[in-house]
């Protein structure tokens, strides 16, 4: 493996291409796709009520028209010429100003020009009828019987004297608001005498409107929807969010809150299959701190005994041979109870000033004749335990003074914190790039007994870096030299 691939290696996935207007919570979503359901469903089910009523609405005002025509003829047709026209004259006179009549729409069919049963031209039958055209004929003709001919199409002269019949009352208010848009139509009756006589039909071309009062019960129906929806969702989602902050908080702290066992029976079976895990957890870390407490004690006794019979030695040489063996085995010792004792620290997470904790370790290496340079600055605080940082900074720092020359620590901060530590030492096969994490390994040809060191200082960091939800990934540069990067991530 090249140092390339390696440094692409250490690097963190992109994660994945998403929707910026799709919810990323579960909640979200929830209520995201719930919610555009409903109005799917709305909008489809208004289509089809404004369809079904557009139809009822035409049947009824057909009827109505029929009904109306037809007692009008009746009417009309035992009177005589004269009476006849005093009657009509008086059901034709007008009552406002005539229609403007709309230009017909661009997809009508061209129709052949035609006057309604005008007694001053032949009776001209318009082959082309629309629906509502020939249903209304069809009504009006079945009404009246045979021995009446019924022509019906739109108005091409609003100036022509004719009996307006009345807007059903569904369709006066829409009427009123939208005149300009209102289709005219002439009923045109030939009585079995031979006169003629016309009927003017104002109708509105969407039919009637939907009822406000339907819109707003929707708009209602879609609110207790949503009201609902967010109860239950929230009632689903915040244990699961407690689920979640309980498990970041494994590694983090060592004896976390018990989750409430709370919502539905899979929530409820979720929360206390972790209790149960977190209560062998602590069970574990209780038995392993005692047995660290009474290794502890009993390493350190003989130990104790050995250096006080060392020193009884008459042999100068073989005195600092031996007490090199037991300062080394007590700094192991040392050592690995601070690796075992792992999280059991009870140091509580406080918000750490990386800036001045990066500077007092560099001031403290340059005081021991070691080169150490900081770049770069940290925005503000992070919030984790302040001693576990420094010991991982000062191991990191450690390890680059002592087999690289000198340390340069690099302060990158946004969504996460990261701390570079360089050296410009000859760094390390790419197969040992993970070994050395492991507890006691040593490289041979660098970390050996002369140069110091136990095997567990990256370890240790490493460990502290989990600790704190980071990681510490080691890649050698491409100009020489081993980097240790430090990354942990932010949390507001």
């Amino acid at each position: 493996m090249s140092s390339a691939s390696a440094s692409k290696a250490s690097e963190p996935s992109k994660p994945p291409t998403r929707l910026r207007l799709w919810p990323q919570s579960l909640f979200g979503r929830l209520i995201a796709a719930t919610v555009l359901a409903v109005l799917i469903a709305q909008a489809v089910g208004l289509v089809l009520i404004a369809e079904e009523r557009e139809s009822f609405v035409l049947q009824s005002s057909v009827r109505e028209w029929s009904r109306r025509i037809t007692e009008t003829v009746q009417m009309l047709a035992p009177l005589g010429p004269a009476e006849r026209a005093t009657a009509v004259a008086q059901l034709a006179a007008p009552r406002g100003a005539p229609p403007s009549l709309p230009p017909p729409p661009a997809d009508d069919p061209p129709r052949p020009a035609h006057n309604l049963l005008d007694p001053r031209h032949p009776f001209v039958r318009v082959p082309l009828l629309t629906d509502f055209e020939r249903t209304l004929r069809e009504h009006v003709q079945t009404a009246l019987g045979t021995g009446y001919e019924v022509t019906v199409g739109r108005t091409l002269d609003a100036s022509r004297p004719a009996i307006a019949l009345p807007v059903p009352f569904y369709e006066a208010r829409e009427l009123a608001a939208r005149r300009d848009t209102a289709q005219y139509y002439d009923v045109g009756v030939r009585f079995p005498d031979g006169g003629t006589e016309l009927f003017r039909i104002t109708r509105m071309p969407g039919g009637a409107p939907l009822p406000r009062n339907l819109r707003i019960n929707l708009a209602l129906l879609l609110a207790i929807l949503v009201i609902a929806l967010y109860v239950t969702a929230r009632s689903i989602t915040r244990p699961l969010s407690a689920l979640a902050r309980a498990a970041d908080r494994v590694g983090r702290e060592v004896r976390p809150e018990t989750l409430p066992e709370a919502g539905a029976r899979e929530l409820r079976d979720a929360a206390r299959a972790f209790n149960t895990m977190q209560d062998r957890m602590r069970r574990y870390l209780d038995s392993r701190s005692r047995v660290l407490a009474a290794m502890s004690h009993d390493l350190k006794t003989p130990l104790t005994r050995l250096r006080l019979q060392v020193e009884t030695l008459e042999d100068p040489e073989l005195q600092s041979r031996i007490v090199k063996e037991l300062t080394e085995m007590e700094l192991m010792v040392r050592e690995a109870l601070a690796l075992f004792r792992g999280l059991d620290d009870g140091e509580p997470a406080v918000p750490v000033d990386v800036n001045e904790l990066l500077s007092g370790i560099a001031q403290q290496f340059s005081e021991m004749g070691a080169a150490v340079s900081v770049r770069g600055r940290a925005h503000e605080p992070f919030t984790g335990k302040a001693q576990a940082l420094k010991r991982c900074l000062t191991n990191l720092i450690s390890n680059a003074i002592n087999f690289g020359t000198r340390a340069t620590v690099l302060v990158e901060d946004g969504a996460e914190l990261v701390i570079r530590v360089r050296d410009e030492g000859p760094g390390i096969p790419e197969a040992d790039l993970e070994r050395v994490f492991e507890p006691f390994y040593r490289l041979e040809h660098s970390r050996n007994r002369d140069s110091g060191g136990t095997g567990l200082g990256l370890t240790i960091a490493r460990d502290i870096a989990q600790a704190h939800g980071g990681t510490l990934i080691l890649a050698n540069l491409p100009q020489g030299g081993l980097e240790a990067a430090l990354r942990l991530p932010r949390r507001h």
